[in-house]
């Protein structure tokens, strides 16, 4: 069974426990230093073999124990907190490692799709709406309203869009010479034949 992901708090907990035993053994070590200032190592016993009278031999036994004791607490600890943060900065690195790959294939995808010309323009009649939104013959169309090269199919796709969108302007991009070029192109009855003036051929794929 994998085990459960470590989380900040887990990470917080740990420091807190790490804290709390590093507390207890300043404590220890002020009974001791209270104590005369016998440390961890010097003799209970005096020159004699006798026990010191002069300290709490029961309290110097018991922090010395303690002490030892939460040292080893520590070291458990510390271990913990290490593989824990461990753990999280290989998350978080796995992490941003699948954000940026997502965000590069979304930045391919939107550069390749969009700039996908599936028509391109064969005539344009001057003074028609076409002509004025400034539609130039060979421009290659990527963009015709809701029309893109994934959804387009045929050329009734965009005499849909057109007769939907009478009146109305619609955002029409082409690539022109390389550069893409977006226009605004209204479609409306005009002197000529249709609601565009221009002839339009889907691109041989």
């Amino acid at each position: 069974m994998a085990e459960p992901a470590v989380s900040a708090h887990d990470v917080q907990c740990l420091v807190r426990r790490k804290d709390e035993i590093e507390a207890q053994i300043r404590a220890c070590y002020e009974l001791l230093e209270d104590q005369k200032g016998v440390g961890m190592s010097e003799p209970l016993v005096d020159a004699e073999g006798y026990p010191r009278a002069d300290v709490d031999l029961y309290q110097v036994r018991t922090a010395r124990h303690n002490i030892i004791c939460l040292q080893n607490d520590h070291k458990a600890v510390m271990r913990e907190v290490e593989e824990a943060l461990h753990q999280l900065h290989a998350r978080e690195k796995e992490k941003r490692a699948r954000d940026e790959a997502e965000a590069q294939a979304e930045a391919v995808s939107q550069n390749q799709s969009p700039s996908q010309p599936f028509a391109r323009v064969n005539a344009v009649t001057p003074g028609s709406p076409a002509s004025l939104a400034g539609l130039q013959v060979d421009d290659e169309i990527v963009e015709f309203g809701s029309v893109k090269a994934h959804n387009f199919q045929t050329l009734q796709n965009i005499a849909t869009v057109v007769q939907h969108s009478e009146g109305k302007p619609l955002s029409v991009s082409v690539i022109r010479g390389g550069e893409k070029v977006h226009l605004g192109l209204t479609p409306k009855h005009w002197a000529g034949k249709g609601l565009l003036g221009c002839n339009i051929v889907p691109l041989q794929r």
